[in-house]
């Protein structure tokens, strides 16, 4: 996908240093704004942190540059989902509100508000965290529903509950966060038992198993973890750094338990594996990002399940 991703870029760079109008130039901008805020999520899931950063900055300068306040925005929220994946829970409530002040009515406000609501969540600010959820609740009531819900950039009301299921997680909301993590998961799992959304599932597992531990189940609390490694996703990042949190809880409480230390490993395996396996591993996308004559350029597919964290 980054391969791909790049050429696209390239393609549309080039496109830029021919003789176009004012508007086309300006659409072309947006549009190399929008595949370099996509190849900064991408670097991101492989790892490669400095590309990601620099992607990051170059999608956000080509927003500032056109007065495009979603992308923007999204480049807000990536450094917001950076800021999580690596523990800066006050960075992440920084550039959450942040992009919330450029992005204006759209989804990526509905996302920043989230995100700013789990970087609360991590720091243990219950209220502030419930009135972010609430905020990105009202705005995504007045967005339209979107044609293509699996488009990275667009936000839906099934990534509000996948979202507010792990804030609530994090908040020790048990009951809520368990309503939300089974909704997920019965969202998306086909009548044949196949998953369409097989990160925010595993996420959910993970999310269920946090909640059986604190209640004591320890079997279903393994259960849960073992599922969510199961699961046949293409990005481990996510997935491990969830994993940590159900690891910690479970040694926390059931240090000296067989299972605990079952999942301890197989946790600890895929930490492991982490690395190497980012080398061929990427988000999952789809296979095209074609390129259209400038006159009718358009962006027309973006699509991929959440990071983490997003994502």
């Amino acid at each position: 996908m980054r391969d791909r991703t790049q050429k696209r870029l390239a393609q549309v760079t080039r496109l830029l240093s021919g003789r176009l109008t004012l508007a086309q130039h300006r659409e072309l901008l947006v549009i190399t704004g929008w595949l370099t805020a996509l190849l900064g999520c991408i670097h991101y899931d492989l790892g490669e942190r400095e590309e990601a950063e620099t992607s990051r900055r170059a999608a956000y300068e080509m927003g500032h540059q056109v007065g495009h306040g979603e992308l923007m925005g999204w480049a807000h929220e990536m450094s917001a989902w950076f800021a999580l994946v690596e523990g800066r829970y006050e960075d992440v409530v920084t550039a959450a509100r942040m992009g919330q002040a450029v992005a204006s009515q759209s989804s990526a406000q509905v996302q920043l508000t989230l995100q700013e609501a789990r970087g609360l969540a991590r720091i243990g600010d219950r209220r502030e965290a419930d009135k972010a959820l609430t905020r990105g609740a009202d705005v995504l009531a007045k967005l339209p529903l979107p044609g293509s819900p699996d488009h990275h950039f667009v936000f839906d009301h099934a990534k509000w509950i996948f979202y507010a299921a792990t804030a609530y997680t994090w908040l020790e909301d048990n009951d809520r966060a368990e309503e939300h993590a089974r909704e997920t998961i019965q969202m998306h799992t086909r009548p044949d038992g196949t998953s369409n959304a097989l990160m925010r599932v595993a996420d959910a597992h993970i999310d269920l198993g946090i909640i059986h531990a604190r209640r004591g189940d320890l079997d279903a609390a393994v259960e849960q973890g073992m599922t969510a490694f199961n699961i046949d996703r293409r990005s481990l990042t996510d997935l491990v750094n969830r994993a940590a949190d159900l690891d910690r809880v479970i040694r926390q409480r059931y240090r000296r338990e067989a299972l605990a230390e079952e999942f301890h490993e197989r946790y600890v395996t895929a930490r492991r594996a982490l690395a190497p396996a980012a080398l061929s591993s990427s988000i999952d996308c789809s296979e095209q990002l074609p390129v259209a004559p400038v006159e009718h350029v358009r962006i027309v597919s973006l699509r991929t399940e959440p990071r983490m964290m997003r994502h």
